[in-house]
């Protein structure tokens, strides 16, 4: 069964979940996001998430301090109000002790609040309502200036000698490419917390278009300074 046909509503997620906070790690709807998971709090936290509705919320450390404090496992760094809840579609265990999953990214979230809790990791009260149409499938996609987001990621691809694969490109829904090209994106949690806020799938397109261009003009002021 696809993750549309488990859950057809915001109603159907559990309104309490497990926060994994990673500066760049971003989760979007029917996005597919593998981790290498190999602290121990996070474990734990992967363990439960296992034996129970294997749902995970994926959050933006949303300072650079917050970023920093990532690595301490007594810190809880400041974090965005939304992110991604992921379903766990895949998980094996490697010798050494570390965990390799698969999230399969299924509806945005806002924090309520965060719990008081024994546990090594963070739990939260979420609220889905206001993300409903994230389980909708390519709601929007048609509007999408595809020729201008393909046309903005070659030129990225050639400014830094890069290669894609362009079958798989051409066969991807609009939806696809969007999302795929947003997580993949290297950009810092504030820009990818723009990313993962947008209102709609165009929105998202204009934004990872715009940052994009940025990127490629703020390396082209680069080059034209070293010549100069």
């Amino acid at each position: 069964m696809t993750l549309t046909g488990i859950y057809r509503s915001v109603a159907d997620l559990p309104e309490q979940i497990a926060v994994f906070p990673l500066g760049g790690a971003l989760l979007l709807p029917r996005g597919q996001l593998p981790l290498n998971i190999f602290e121990t709090r996070y474990l734990a936290m992967i363990n439960a998430a296992i034996s129970g509705e294997r749902i995970i919320g994926m959050v933006q450390p949303s300072s650079d301090a917050a970023l920093a404090a990532e690595s301490d496992a007594q810190a809880k760094p400041e974090i965005y109000d939304i992110g991604c809840a992921g379903r766990i579609t895949s998980f094996s265990e490697t010798g050494d002790g570390r965990m390799l999953i698969t999230l399969t990214g299924i509806c945005r979230f806002r924090i309520v609040e965060e719990l008081t809790t024994i546990t090594p990791y963070r739990l939260c009260q979420i609220d889905c309502d206001e993300f409903n149409e994230d389980l909708t499938a390519g709601k929007d996609e048609a509007l999408v200036d595809r020729d201008r987001l393909i046309s903005v990621f070659k030129r990225y691809l050639d400014a830094h000698e890069m290669q894609a694969d362009w079958e798989s490109v051409n066969r991807s829904s609009n939806e696809t490419l969007v999302n795929t090209l947003s997580m993949i994106s290297p950009y810092p949690p504030q820009e990818k917390q723009a990313l993962l806020e947008a209102r709609d799938l165009v929105h998202r397109a204009d934004i990872l278009i715009a940052l994009t261009e940025m990127a490629l003009s703020s390396a082209d002021d680069d080059a034209e300074t070293r010549l100069q």
